[in-house]
């Protein structure tokens, strides 16, 4: 099954995402891990793609769709794979299709997390790391006791610099005018399904299995 993610910061994509390749073989590509590996490797397209990095300038698609390309036809790509923050937008989009059907694999669905705003406000300003046992918490979401649990072990709550509320608002101020409009992009293709993305992270998963036909 090929597969995009679409969902805001914060809506689940990484969790959701890694329980899909444990359970079903899937390779998730991340487009940050492209990059990083593509520099690491000196390739052709690493170089450029350094460059322009170097030069503080954004790494144009036409490099990002040339190392998509070649991670896609590696061999480990036979059950299928999910992408997880490509494309970012229409524009993006249109221009993955063709290499997609060039290479004789087209995406199957867009599995579209939904979770309301206001939830992903609190999931992200929320977050916190106990100083002492290193455990991710969230001040809103986290049971009681394993706050409690935190303190009297002698840690202390942790944000991180860029969980405070100006910086989300503004990410996803960004998802809302770029990335958003995806969803009726992909809904229009016929491609588009949509998940519940709030409650329990394994009802969440047992939906998207749902939604996905496995």
């Amino acid at each position: 099954m090929r597969i995009v993610f679409l969902g805001a910061p914060g809506s689940g994509k990484g969790t959701q995402a890694q329980r899909l390749v444990a359970d079903y073989g899937l390779v998730q590509i991340s487009t940050g891990d492209l990059l990083r590996a593509a520099v690491a490797s000196g390739s052709e397209l690493g170089l450029r793609a350094k460059a322009a990095m170097d030069a503080g300038e954004l790494v144009s698609d036409e490099i990002v769709l040339g190392m998509l390309r070649d991670r896609l036809l590696q061999g480990d790509t036979g059950n299928g794979f999910i992408l997880d923050g490509f494309p970012r937008n229409i524009s993006q989009a249109r221009a993955l299709d063709p290499v997609l059907r060039e290479i004789g694999q087209p995406l199957d669905t867009v599995c579209l997390l939904n979770v309301d705003f206001d939830v992903l406000m609190k999931r992200l300003t929320g977050r916190r790391t106990c100083s002492k046992t290193g455990k991710l918490l969230n001040i809103y979401f986290s049971p009681q006791h394993e706050i409690d649990a935190c303190v009297a072990a002698g840690g202390e709550l942790v944000q991180r610099a860029d969980d405070n509320e100006e910086t989300i608002a503004n990410r996803l101020k960004v998802y809302r005018e770029q990335t958003e409009p995806l969803i009726a992009f992909y809904q229009e293709a016929g491609l588009l399904k949509v998940v519940d993305g709030e409650g329990d992270v394994d009802d969440v998963y047992a939906g998207m299995k749902v939604a996905l036909g496995l």
